[in-house]
């Protein structure tokens, strides 16, 4: 694991940008401790820091093919990448290490731009073609890892997180209004946008393409999608449900590969549970898990993972939190570059501090509840056709329920229900995880000019390229394609990172994934049971209250924090004169949040981490 960047200049002097270079690698240390790396040649210079992971005394970077004419930074891992170094040889190329990185320069050799086709693994890299002139930026097909690019004045820059690019010449701080918005309506900013304006993300499974003649283009090489009605998979579940077990058990197997040990976060859930068995089945020594628990009884899932841990006689550790949200969200917000509002956040960067005492690597898992149908929303998108009358119904009578601070209340999901139960699937669907609706955004906003987009409109666009597909695969492929890389994700690379330490996602791979997309609706969802055909498959492995469990994930408690040790802070940090001074949001329209929340009237939590994390981020980086 790595962090990279690269600078190229239409001028051709990248070799005065040199000492740019330097400081980009170095604002991300923190992705790459063990080795850091930069290269010139021509109009192009490459940066790289390297966690080392495989071939530990061989795999520095930059790294190039045989004669120095491509040379290749990589932030990843390619599983696949032994099969394709016994294809090259067998090509006639010759190697010098043992990783994974020198792969690409020679299957660059081999295969030109298309040489991304072939890679399985989660990745953003560089390859600079000195013979063609020639740069090509991409990024893996799910979005794994990230990558930031900004073309001005000349000059192409790109890192793997924006406190990288920060570094790069003529960087512009200035707030993009429609990634504000998107904050706002999401919790977190989707792809190409950033928070700074001019400044994209490179989108999952896209490739960015570079000469010194000043032509920057942009194309997707790879889009998973759902099948087609008629490609839906038709055989019995047993057998569908084995196949899937044999695919996992491939995915896992895959990323265990390393020269480092690799652990399991372990949440007691069906997910993380089938990893650490599947891990334990492959290691050889007990697998190391690390669980994150809180005083607050429906949020403590260490009894779970304890129960799997002693299944599977794993090296466990546990954390039990107590917050200090006066230190740990300024963190976050250091940690995130631009502002992010997922307040699962707050127990991943604790566990990956946790874990990275003991390992380099873990398994995480991530993408199996949007692969799978593990959310509770997928039932809510298919009761709502039936139930809508009735939730027209209610709906007064639901908005009048008090408040709780338990985990994901009944009043909570009753509520969300009757609110979206009468819009169209596609609204719907957003409706019940929207953060600020349209009509609190244009109330919070105090910007003249607030931007012209729609937030909805990528899930509108993405929505649109299934057409023909089962609707609750569409709905999760609007989910795989926009919250899993540009929430989740981002969460998982971020937290780990901060502590130098590698997590893997083995939901998230092709194996798995092709499967995934191909099942019937009734696999996944049916009634109140979710990721049925998942279950199955794992039962065979996993003590039966797992199995049976509910949805578990690194959640906290923070209705209640907000209301108890935390409202003290929130109030600071979302006082009317910082508001003002800031300039974006109407303080009358914070407080209020702040007081409805506090007050028990309604449970505004996740709009309130959301306005905190804008807040602490503003402080830091604008």
């Amino acid at each position: 694991m790595c962090g990279i960047s690269g600078l190229a200049a239409l001028d051709g002097r990248a070799d005065e940008r040199l000492e740019a270079i330097e400081r980009m690698n170095a604002a991300m240390v923190h992705r790459g401790p063990d080795q850091g790396g930069t290269r010139r040649n021509g109009p192009v210079a490459l940066g790289a820091r390297r966690l080392s992971i495989i071939d530990l005394p061989g795999g520095d970077q930059p790294i190039a093919n045989e004669d120095g004419t491509v040379f290749v930074v990589q932030n990843g891992e390619l599983y696949n990448h032994r099969e394709l170094r016994e294809e090259l040889v067998r090509r006639g190329h010759r190697f010098s290490t043992r990783s994974d990185t020198e792969v690409i320069a020679h299957l660059y050799e081999e295969h030109g731009p298309h040489f991304v086709e072939r890679l399985r693994g989660m990745f953003s890299l560089a390859a600079w073609d000195a013979r063609e002139q020639r740069l090509l930026v991409a990024r893996d097909r799910f979005g794994i890892k990230p990558l930031y690019y900004r073309v001005a004045s000349g000059l192409l820059a790109f890192a793997s997180e924006l406190k990288g690019l920060m570094r790069a010449p003529g960087f512009s701080h200035d707030v993009d209004l429609d990634a504000l918005g998107a904050l706002l309506a999401f919790n977190s900013i989707p792809a190409p946008m950033t928070i700074f304006t001019g400044t994209r993300k490179l989108p999952a499974g896209h490739l960015l393409e570079w000469s010194p003649s000043g032509e920057v283009s942009v194309r997707c090489y790879s889009r998973p999608r759902p099948a087609p009605i008629e490609g839906v998979r038709r055989e019995s579940a047993d057998e569908l449900a084995a196949e899937l077990r044999e695919r996992l058990d491939d995915s896992v197997r895959a990323h265990l590969v390393s020269d480092v040990p690799v652990g399991v976060f372990l949440s007691g859930g069906v997910d993380s549970a089938a990893l650490t068995a599947l891990a334990a089945e492959h290691s050889d020594a007990p697998v190391k898990t690390f669980s994150i628990g809180f005083e607050e009884r429906s949020f403590n899932e260490l009894p779970g993972a304890l129960a799997v841990a002693e299944r599977y006689g794993t090296d466990h550790h546990e954390l039990v939190v107590r917050p200090n949200a006066v230190e740990l969200m300024p963190q976050l917000a250091e940690t995130f570059d631009e502002p992010f509002a997922d307040s699962s956040a707050v127990p991943t960067y604790l566990v990956s501090e946790l874990a990275a005492r003991h390992v380099k690597v873990v398994l995480s898992g991530e993408g199996a509840d949007e692969l799978f149908g593990g959310y509770y929303t997928y039932v809510a998108d298919l009761l709502a056709p039936r139930l809508a009358p009735v939730a027209s119904f209610v709906r007064p009578l639901a908005e009048r329920l008090p408040s709780s601070s338990s985990r994901v209340s009944f009043d909570y999901k009753l509520k969300r229900f009757v609110q979206g139960a009468g819009l169209p699937p596609l609204e719907r669907h957003h409706a019940w995880k929207e953060i600020f609706s349209a009509e609190a955004r244009a109330e919070l906003l105090t910007v003249a000019d607030p931007g012209q987009t729609d937030p909805l409109g990528v899930y509108r666009d993405r929505f649109a390229e299934t057409e023909g597909s089962e609707l609750l695969a569409r709905l999760q492929d609007v989910d795989v394609g926009i919250y899993l890389p540009d929430d989740l994700l981002v969460k998982t690379d971020r937290a780990t990172m901060a502590h130098s330490l590698e997590a893997r996602v083995p939901f998230v791979d092709p194996v798995v994934s092709d499967l995934a997309f191909s099942l019937p609706t009734e696999y996944k969802v049916r009634g109140l049971s979710k990721k049925r055909l998942l279950r199955r498959a794992v039962a065979p492995l996993l003590p039966e209250k797992t199995v049976r469990g509910r949805k578990r994930g690194f959640s906290i408690p923070a209705a209640a924090w907000l209301r108890g040790e935390l409202a003290p802070f929130a109030s600071d940090v979302l006082s009317p004169d910082n508001v003002r001074r800031q300039g974006y949001f109407d303080p009358a329209a914070v407080t209020s949040v702040l007081e409805r929340h506090i007050s028990g009237q309604q449970d505004l939590s996740r709009q309130l981490w959301c306005l905190l994390s804008f807040a602490l981020w503003h402080e830091r980086y604008a």
